[in-house]
């Protein structure tokens, strides 16, 4: 859809050199999801991504969060591109007056994004693989560097975009295990040890031909590294539910995500990391049906339910692998 940015993110990128005086640009309206305004700005033979935070989310339930988040995202990419190559989109230019940045376009044709791939079908284990590795590397070079954490101030942030939004909203949903859901809260909360990206869903992962390219840090926080892993591999767990025909190759892409993640950890013992990722994931499946963001792919009474039911039994008897989970689901799934 061809269109036209309001005059703020018009003037920024003439102020940033992306537009000449001369030149008649093209600006695109992109799928921004739920949390931003995103463009396509077209200049000559320059193609460009702008994206901008929205105040209120796109969403039923009334879901607010400061547009500071802006900042945070581009010193994730800043951070995570310099530390793991490839890892984040190429930035441009920074406007912090105007709340809005430029990185360099990704053509789909070269930089497919994952969501669609796994929807359509097309579940292959080396690009989770591929995702778990890079995602743990970035994780493992900020473990051990822990002065970073002082340029994300980001709890309230995280706080509205995650832990009230999934796991507290899920809570006031579901009573009967408002308990478990407030104990992880709280968990989540208050562990730090990691630069966690936050929104590590297979529709803001691009896979490139070097390797997966990461996007929508809005949620970038000094925390919990289980988080980004068990919010990952929650989405292979309902796209088998939504997509049968691809549940083999999806439980493949769990344990090559899994595999492939925790060899690495070495910040701490590699069974604590596993036992909070384990135990996080139900508490994030039940969010996905009964939090602000429910997923928008599993529809039918009949699935919610059995999510929930799920969910809710290892919210009480939390598992402490995530093989475990995995074989679980694929038997609830009548695998």
């Amino acid at each position: 859809m061809d269109a036209a940015p309001d005059p703020d993110l018009a003037a920024f990128a003439l102020d940033a050199g992306l537009v000449r005086v001369s030149e008649a640009p093209v600006w695109t309206a992109l799928n921004a999801g739920v949390s931003s305004e995103i463009w396509r700005l077209d200049a000559g033979p320059r193609s460009y991504c702008l994206k901008r935070p929205l105040a209120k989310l796109r969403t039923a339930a009334d879901w607010r969060a400061p547009v500071a988040r802006f900042l945070y995202e581009w010193r994730w990419f800043e951070l995570a591109g310099r530390l793991v190559p490839g890892a984040a989109p190429p930035l441009v230019a920074l406007d912090e007056a105007r709340g809005c940045f430029a990185m360099a376009f990704l053509p789909p044709d070269d930089y497919p994004l994952w969501k669609p791939q796994l929807m359509a079908g097309r579940a292959e284990p080396a690009s989770a693989a591929a995702v778990g590795a890079r995602l743990a590397a970035v994780h493992a070079a900020t473990a051990s560097a822990p002065d970073i954490a002082a340029q994300f101030p980001t709890d309230s942030i995280f706080h509205a975009l995650r832990i009230d939004a999934y796991l507290l909203a899920a809570a006031r949903n579901r009573p009967e295990v408002s308990a478990e859901l407030e104990a992880l809260a709280r968990r989540t909360a208050a562990t730090r040890l990691a630069l966690v990206h936050g929104d590590a869903s297979p529709k803001n992962i691009l896979i490139g031909p070097d390797g997966p390219v990461f996007l929508d840090a809005e949620t970038a926080w000094w925390g919990d590294p289980a988080f980004d892993a068990a919010f990952c591999l929650n989405h292979l767990m309902l796209k088998q539910l939504a997509v049968p025909r691809a549940r083999a190759g999806l439980e493949a892409c769990f344990a090559a995500f899994t595999e492939a993640y925790l060899p690495t950890v070495d910040w701490e013992p590699q069974a604590d990391f596993e036992a909070r990722a384990a135990s996080l994931l139900p508490g994030l499946m039940l969010a996905r049906v009964d939090g602000k963001s429910p997923v928008e792919y599993i529809t039918a009474a009949a699935d919610r339910d059995l999510i929930r039911g799920f969910a809710i039994r290892f919210l009480r008897t939390p598992p402490e692998r995530l093989s475990e989970l995995a074989c679980a689901w694929t038997a609830a799934l009548g695998g």
